[in-house]
Parts: structure tokens; sequence; C-alpha cells
């Protein structure tokens, strides 16, 4: 059972095309393989350990890849106009023990994954943090992109805490990927 909500992107004709295109071309295409930030929400779902951090006006989380961070603000201010990032400009707030976050302003340089699923810069996501034990969290994100997607549509998963004792994030560098007699 993959992470996508009812198993299937709902990609437009010509989305999918593209889709199919960046597949063909993944070795070389991927934008991971060229060590560039991975975005939002496939940071999360990469084999990289993360970490969490709150205060009482943000939250931060801080990936082992590439050394790429996030730091939410839990003030209610607003995105900024005409700018966007690679991992998207977040801004969260708790619904109850749920920590809601809206990500907006994403280049439409990432992918999804490393099968080509990609997205627009009109792409906008609502992840849900919600503990459900002393070491889970669910994590639900909303993903939406009208220049991509026909609707709306989720992934799901849970995230474990690692149990070992005084655990740190390790250095990590990319090296791009080059294609041999290039």
């Amino acid at each position: 059972m993959g992470i996508v909500v009812g198993g299937e992107i709902p990609y437009t004709p010509e989305a999918a095309a593209k889709k199919q295109r960046n597949f063909q071309n993944r070795a070389t295409a991927d934008p991971n393989n060229k060590c560039f930030l991975p975005g939002v929400p496939r940071a999360n779902y990469m084999p990289f350990p993360f970490q969490i951090f709150q205060t009482s006006k943000d939250v931060a989380i801080l990936y082992e890849y590439v050394h790429a961070y996030r730091l939410i603000p839990l003030d209610g201010s607003k995105h900024p106009d005409d700018v966007d990032f690679w991992m998207g400009d977040s801004r969260g707030h708790w619904e109850g023990e749920t920590l809601v976050v809206d990500v907006g302003n994403n280049n439409d340089q990432t992918w999804f994954d490393a099968s080509g699923d990609f997205h627009s810069d009109a792409l906008h996501i609502v992840e849900r943090y919600t503990r459900t034990g002393p070491d889970t969290i669910s994590y639900e994100a909303t993903i939406e992109d009208p220049k991509v997607f026909t609707r709306a549509w989720k992934i799901r998963l849970a995230f474990y805490r690692r149990p070992e004792k005084n655990f740190q994030l390790l250095e990590y560098d990319c090296y791009a990927y080059d294609e041999p007699g290039k």
C-alpha cells in the first residue's frame, strides 16, 4: 500500500503525459539527483531522518538530507507576495493536538518522488501533524494544484521517533549524479 490516499494521483491528461516523460528521464531529470532541495512533502518521506523543535512562536524542522530546514511561524502571519522557495513558505497553527501547516510559494522545480510525479508553481499544501503516541506522529498532506491535478488529493503516513539515546542528525552532503559519458 502506498502513501497516496486512494492510490492514484489525479493528473490532467496533459500533466499525465509530462509525468510519463519525467519517468522515462528520471535518472537525470529528478531534481534530487542534482542535489536540489526536495521540497514539501517529499522531504518528509525520504529515507533520511529529521527533527522537529517547537518554541512558543515557531516550529522548526531540520532535515538530514542536504541540511534542509523549515521555520514555521505560528503567529498568524501571511505568506509573502511574489517569491517562491524550494521548500515552500510554511505558516502554522494548532487545531487542538494537531499542527496544521499551510505551505505556499513553492517553486515548480521539485518532484513528489523519484518516479516523476511533479507539480507547478500553483502548488498549495496543507499538512497535518498529529501525535498519536509517545513515539509516533500521523502525517497527512492535502495537495492542490489546478494547473496539474483535476482535484485535490492526499498522502498519509506515520512518522516514528528514533529510539537511540542522544540521536543526532548527521552531516549529509549530496553529490550530483553525472551520467556516464557526458
